[in-house]
């Protein structure tokens, strides 16, 4: 098993002993006592060797550059603040200049506007008043009944002074209670005149016509209350809108009818208060509305139309108002259009007046706008400009029109409008360049480059130095990882001396030479004799024939975990590793360290390890498959003398040498699983100490190659709880210090109470198949989007299902696969992210656990063997791997998924012909293995046709067993208790009846006997496999698509991976093989002792297998091969088979009379006595 148990030498190199107080690790020595023991003892202070002390050293001279480090960059800091606040201010100089330009030309443009907007009100009422006066004089009229002449013309020029886009301008002339029937009249009839000329000069700022605008005035003077439209009162003067300029504020909206009575407005009534009182113009607070799609604010002047033109004539009338509406932000829009679209400002407009004309305190209206370039938007009716601007505020009073307060009526007043300019913070930001980071960064650079000219000595040495450091810290990790400690150590020392011998310095030619001339350095080997120690040897029974049906990933999970248990037991007991060797675990007792009670840790250790590889295998079995519980520990120990050292040459270690080597190998190769062989001299030790209970001496003597006969003894396992007294009765031989590491205490090890449930080898099997099951759900659901939903409907196709015939009916020679969408795998969500929830859990392990159930004791067909296909077909699925470089759909998808991270596995979907791309086809033939051989009556399908049981008439006598499996199975899957479960399977018809087919065709392809069903397959093979690779109609033309050959792979690709699983066995370790084929022989002889079986299969058994290899196996092997899907297992399972028919060819027939005793054995000590045949009585059951 092992070519290394012939030799003399075993090296080793990975494990780590604890240092002793003593300097000398070798036997010259004094003897140690109990308080020497590395694994109980304190490290003592040690002297500093050179390598300690350069790092000390090392330590300083880096602290102080730390510190001068720290100095620089606090100088480098402070000028580089210094040049930062500098820009900083430099910048803040540009922006509160630009700001005050910006705020120059506002105060400056905003006061010429008002003015020659006043200006122009007054040469507009003068002229009206004068002409007005002439033609009503004329006429022999007088006001009000005067209809302004071309008032959209002169009203559009008045209204272009604003420099606003919508202002409002109306004439509204005052008139009396007994006017009123007749200007109404009046009004009426100019009205048509009015409008039409409106329409024509106003052109495209209108769109309604003359007619519309007239059908919509009202024939009197009006106003509006809460019923609407009502005639004005019939006291007081009135004042009605007459004309206006625009007739449209908003296309197709009129502005205000005609006839509307400004007396009901309280701002308007106001201010022709204001204006008779003082025969000037007047403006009004502010006011805010709301347009169409904006925030607006404006302010009213009413300016006065006098019935005489003849300005020094204090006795004039005031007989009307020409109103203007003003939209400051109209105004403010266009005061920079076409200029700098730079432009940052904050205005705020403040009133003298009061909000509300009956407050008897005067305060600010406010209102505050945002100017952004050529546009502007009101911010609100209060002072939002930032207050951190308040130091560079421009205020100017631009509306005054110097009224003589004394004459405004009680309660009214003439506002003062004044204007305040703030920055905005867009404005700051356009000033805020790179320059301070790019100024500063130029000084940090210039400043550095200075320093590192100053250090740049320092750090080419430095740098040396850091070099040969970092060297010797690797030399050091590497060689405190191959040697223990107090070994590393004196080979520092030893290397130290022989370079002071070695060194000879000429002074003469200054130069260096060796002791010998040679250049070699004479240094004696670092090697002692250790007359104490216990060797021991560790190997997992049944390791070759596990591995050999696993992944090599699974391989290695399990070779960590169990030697990462070994080795925390070896450090707690203070053993030293020397090595592993394939699958054995070699370790010592009483070196490098010597310690008097070897033998008895050696033992311990020994005794906690095959406890441990029990807990370990039985708690892995539920994750790694079935037989992983069966594997144990097998273990050797011998106690002598050993020689170890140092072997210098390439990859030198710590080894150990000499014939206590050979000898407790031999001990591990001779011993047997799940049991501790020791020597004589071993055993001596354990007596003398007082362990004798631990030894019961071996039956027989065993032949020891070199060594002759040799009596020795098996040790006791510890129980379950007297381990821990043990270890108690070891510690007392051992003076402790009571100090242990977290987590080492002695009770992390114990068995625990007794009486604690340990798992059966059925729930094990039935936790694992509920993990690779659950595994394979999870990347269903993230196939469909990563969601679970429960789906009533499918109700009544899931309970028609199976009720048109039998299940073989239902065999389909193509099932059309989920086509693979790149899209699909782009958007799919990684499957170990996705939780299907605990009731699916939980009705998965129920519906599992009633599977086994259903599963009869046969010794074959049983659930174990099940498991075991199910870990094979895993083994298979996992295995697919791109290799058929001809497949059409690799070529189709090649060209579209570029260099997209699912480019390989839309290349495998379409090399595995689309298996692997749909998680619900591989969850089928998974589930199918698992409910193969449900309630399999342990004979074959032709004994229950000749039986003629109520399966075959059911079933047609054509693949009985298989077809009630699959009843069976569905039927439970269908109970209304696993509904959550289906819903994870399947979520639409097609789903379902995919999954169905997958499983009767599966399920089916394990009838292997039916010559039929067999000629079937073979013929399907080769149509989907050969050449042409499809049906040629008559013109040579194929008559399948793309998908059906694919589909046709698929289909029988799967089945003959249920195949060959399901004679897996015959594929793996001999080991396997003959322990599935001796279980099959159980079943088969049974069948036939209890007469239900035509012929003795012990007679043909050896001739059987044989033809079984030849004629299905061997063929079977190489089709997994031609399919081109498995890679290396398809290889692998060939190799195998070939390997194990030869040996069947070898050992057969005296392996089929070992069955045969076997099953005597069996029968006799299950107290059937069944009559043993005349086969049976000629063999020599004694042997």
């Amino acid at each position: 098993m092992k070519g290394h148990l012939d030799s003399t030498t075993v090296g080793g190199g990975n494990g780590t002993s604890r240092p002793s107080k003593s300097s000398s690790w070798g036997p010259e020595s004094e003897s140690r006592n109990s308080r020497d023991v590395p694994y109980l003892s304190s490290t003592p202070q040690q002297d500093k060797t050179p390598l300690d002390v350069a790092r000390t050293e090392t330590q300083h001279v880096f602290r102080a550059k730390i510190l001068a480090t720290i100095i620089l960059l606090v100088a480098v800091c402070i000028v580089a603040t210094f040049t930062y606040l500098l820009v900083d201010a430099q910048e803040r100089s540009n922006f509160e200049s630009q700001f005050t330009g910006y705020a120059s030309e506002v105060v400056t443009v905003s006061r010429e506007t008002t003015g020659q907007l006043f200006n122009a009100l007054d040469a507009f009422s003068v002229s009206i008043s004068s002409q007005g006066a002439g033609e009503l004089k004329l006429r022999n009229s007088s006001w009000p009944f005067y209809r302004i002449p071309d008032w959209s013309v002169r009203a559009q020029r008045l209204a272009e002074l604003t420099r606003m886009e919508n202002p409002f301008v109306s004439f509204d002339p005052i008139v009396r209670q007994d006017e009123r029937k007749a200007w109404e009249d009046f009004a009426n009839g100019e009205y048509p005149i009015e409008y039409q000329y409106a329409v024509e000069k106003e052109g495209e700022k209108n769109i309604m016509a003359a007619e519309d605008l007239l059908s919509k005035t009202i024939p009197f003077i009006y106003q509006f209350d809460s019923s609407g439209v009502v005639p004005a009162p019939g006291t007081g003067d009135l004042i009605p809108i007459f004309q206006q300029y625009p007739l449209e504020v908003f296309p197709g909206m009129q502005a205000m009818p005609m006839g509307y009575n400004m007396q009901a407005y309280p701002a308007a009534r106001d201010l022709f208060r204001i204006t008779q009182a003082i025969k000037s113009p007047a403006i009004g607070s502010f006011f805010i509305y709301l347009g169409r799609d904006i925030k607006s604010s404006g302010t009213e002047i009413l300016q006065p139309v006098f019935d005489r033109a003849d300005t020094a004539d204090e006795d004039r009338r005031v007989v009307g108002g020409i109103s203007l509406r003003l939209h400051w932000l109209d105004y403010f829009k266009n005061l920079f259009h076409g200029g700098d679209s730079d432009v940052r400002l904050v205005v705020v407009l403040k009133n003298s007046c009061p909000a509300s004309p009956d407050a008897s305190a005067v305060s600010d209206h406010v209102v505050t706008y945002q100017i952004d370039g050529s546009n502007a938007i009101v911010l609100g009716e209060e002072d939002l400009h930032n207050p951190k601007y308040d130091s560079l505020e421009i205020t100017e009073t631009f509306i005054d029109l110097g009224i003589d307060h004394s004459r405004v009526p009680d309660g009214l007043c003439v506002p003062t409008s004044t204007l305040h300019v703030y920055p905005s913070e867009l404005l700051e930001k356009k000033f805020e360049t790179h320059n301070r980071t790019i100024y500063t960064s130029v000084v940090v650079v210039i400043f550095s480059f200075t320093v590192l000219v100053f250090l740049l000595y320092d750090f080419v040495v430095g740098r040396l130095q850091r070099k040969v450091m970092d060297r010797i810290n690797k030399q050091d990790m590497i060689v405190a990882n191959v040697f223990p400690s107090a070994i590393r150590d004196r080979i520092y020392q030893a290397q130290g001396n022989a370079l002071q011998q070695s060194q000879i310095v000429d002074k003469s030619t200054n130069s260096v030479c060796s002791n010998n001339g040679t250049g070699e350095i004479e240094a004696a080997p670092l090697a002692d004799l250790f007359p104490n120690t216990s060797i021991v040897f560790a190997d997992i029974a049944g390791f070759t024939a596990w591995s050999s049906a696993r992944e090599p990933q699974q391989v290695f999970i399990l070779l960590e975990n169990i030697y990462g248990a070994l080795d925390h037991i070896a450090n707690r007991y203070g053993i030293f590793k020397v090595e592993t060797v394939g699958d054995c675990y070699v370790a010592a007792a009483g070196l490098p360290v010597p310690m008097d009670n070897h033998a008895i840790i050696a033992c311990n250790f020994g005794r906690e390890a095959l406890k441990k590889m029990k807990e370990i295998t039985h708690q892995m079995e539920m994750s790694l498959g079935p037989a992983t519980a069966a594997l144990d520990l097998r273990i050797g120990i011998h106690s002598g003398q050993v020689t170890a050292g140092v072997l210098r040459g390439e990859r030198s270690r710590f080894q150990l040498f000499g014939d206590t080597m050979n000898t407790a190998s031999r001990m591990e190769s001779s011993g047997e699983r799940d049991r501790i062989q020791v020597t004589q001299a071993t055993a001596d030790l354990l007596s003398e100490a007082g362990f004798t209970r631990w030894l019961v001496p071996r039956s027989n003597r065993i032949h020891v190659k070199g060594k002759g006969e040799m009596q020795t003894y098996w040790v006791r396992k510890a129980k379950a709880l007297d381990l821990k007294s043990e270890m108690s009765t070891v510690d007392e031989t051992i003076e402790s210090d009571g100090e242990t590491s977290a987590g080492e205490s002695s009770g992390e090890y114990d068995l625990g109470p007794e009486g604690i449930h340990a798992p059966s080898k059925t729930e094990r099997l039935v936790e694992w198949n509920v993990a690779l099951l659950t595994s394979l759900l999870q990347q269903i659901v993230a196939s469909r989007g990563g969601v679970v939903k429960h789906i009533k409907p499918l109700s009544s196709e899931e309970r028609s299902i199976g009720t048109n015939g039998t299940v073989l009916e239902e065999f389909t020679p193509i099932i059309p696969l989920k086509r693979f969408e790149t899209q699909d795998l782009r958007q799919r969500q990684s499957p170990s992210s996705i939780e299907i929830g605990d009731a699916i859990k939980c009705q998965l392990r129920g519906y599992l656990s009633n599977v086994a159930s259903m599963y009869r004791d046969n010794p074959f067909h049983n659930f174990e063997h099940a498991s075991h296909v199910t870990a094979s077909v895993k083994k298979l699925l996992t295995r697919i791997v791109t290799t058929n470089e001809s497949n059409c759909l690799a070529k189709s998808n090649s060209s579209t998924t570029g260099t997209h991270k699912g480019v390989d596995l839309v290349d495998l979907a379409g090399h595995s012909y689309g298996i692997t791309s749909d998680p619900l086809t591989q969850f089928s033939v998974v589930f199918s293995a698992i409910i193969h051989d449900v309630d399999h009556p342990g004979v074959p399908n032709s004994q229950l046709v000749k039986e003629n049981t109520r399966s075959a008439q059911i079933f047609k006598n054509k693949s009985i067993a298989e077809q009630n499996s699959v009843e069976l199975a569905w039927d439970m899957l269908m109970q209304d208790e696993y509904e959550d479960l289906r819903a994870c399977i399947y979520q639409t018809k097609e789903d379902l009846h995919r999954f169905r087919k997958l499983v009767v065709n599966t399920v089916m392809a394990t009838d292997i006997v039916d010559k039929e069903l067999q000629a079937l397959r073979k013929a399907r093979w080769e149509t989907a496999f050969s050449e042409e690779s499809a049906f040629l109609n008559s013109w040579g033309e194929s008559d399948d698509s793309d998908a059906d050959r694919e589909n046709r792979k698929a289909t029988i690709v799967i089945e003959h991976v249920i195949q060959a699983s399901d004679v897996a066995h015959t594929m793996q370790h001999w080991n396997i093989y003959k322990t599935w084929n001796e279980k099959f022989f159980m079943e088969c002889y049974g069948a036939f002792q209890q007469g239900r079986a035509d012929s003795d299969p012990s007679e043909d058994w050896y001739k059987g297998e044989i033809g079984f290899f030849d004629f299905y196996v061997i063929p079977l092997a190489k089709k997994l091969q031609s399919c081109g899907v498995f890679g290396v297992s398809s290889d692998e399972y060939l190799n195998y088979a070939k390997a194990n028919r030869d040996n069947w060819v070898r050992e057969g027939e005296s392996l089929v009379k070992e069955y045969l005793a076997n099953f005597h054995r069996q029968q006799t000590k299950m107290g059937l006595l069944i009559p043993p045949s005349n086969k049976i009585e000629a063999l020599n059951l004694d042997s």
